[in-house]
């Protein structure tokens, strides 16, 4: 490429920056490090201030998501490039970011030398997934395509989150569900909260509203 892609690096341990830091230090030529944060708030502040290519962010960041971050980002930004870099090698995940406007999914196994070729491919307006997980999505795809996949499949739910949203629906309590499930009560409510960051909403009563006009469950 004729100039370096500017990049933001964004994860909540300095360890994990430091050592991407030092990684894309020997491609100079291809890739500089303009900016760093560890939270959503200074990620912002980072892309308004360096004005970077690509923001490269993992999909935990503390208390929040990487996720959340590209929303925000993109949504002031949507000319940004936002890459999700993790050690979660999840399709769910992978939809989960697609959906938020990533432009892609690298698992923290990557080399340096392959960082830096998905990062130009983003910037040349490609989508990027990690190589290990590209058969299992193009598996789940097809499994989708042909109506082998559970409800809410398609908005990142697992297996076990679509069956306690359809219990959320018919009404049940999370006793009952529990009891349904043949799980505790803790494990019931761990899964409600994973139901309600995917779905993007704040309570069952959201969850339940965005399941019936996902038309979900019949």
């Amino acid at each position: 490429m004729a100039t370096p892609v500017r990049v933001v690096l964004v994860d909540d341990h300095e360890i994990v920056r430091q050592g991407l830091k030092a990684m894309l230090a020997r491609h100079t030529r291809e890739v500089r490090v303009v900016g760093e944060a560890s939270t959503v708030a200074a990620a912002v502040t980072a892309v308004e201030t360096f004005k970077p290519d690509v923001v490269l962010t993992d999909l935990r960041l503390g208390a929040a998501s990487g996720l959340d971050l590209a929303r925000q980002l993109l949504g002031r930004w949507p000319e940004l490039k936002v890459v999700v870099l993790t050690v979660y090698d999840d399709e769910q995940y992978v939809y989960q970011a697609l959906r938020a406007g990533a432009s892609g999914y690298l698992l923290k196994r990557v080399d340096g030398a392959e960082l830096v070729r998905h990062l130009a491919d983003v910037v040349a307006g490609q989508v990027v997934v990690d190589p290990t997980l590209a058969g299992r999505l193009a598996a789940s795809a097809a499994r989708l395509q042909h109506g082998e996949f559970w409800p809410g499949a398609h908005l990142g739910l697992s297996q076990r989150e679509s069956e306690v949203l359809a219990l959320m629906v018919a009404g049940l309590s999370n006793r009952a569900i529990a009891a349904r499930l043949v799980v505790g009560e803790e494990t019931v409510k761990s899964h409600a909260s994973s139901v309600y960051r995917k779905l993007g909403v704040g309570d069952r009563t959201a969850a339940v509203a965005t399941a019936i006009r996902e038309g979900l469950y019949q």
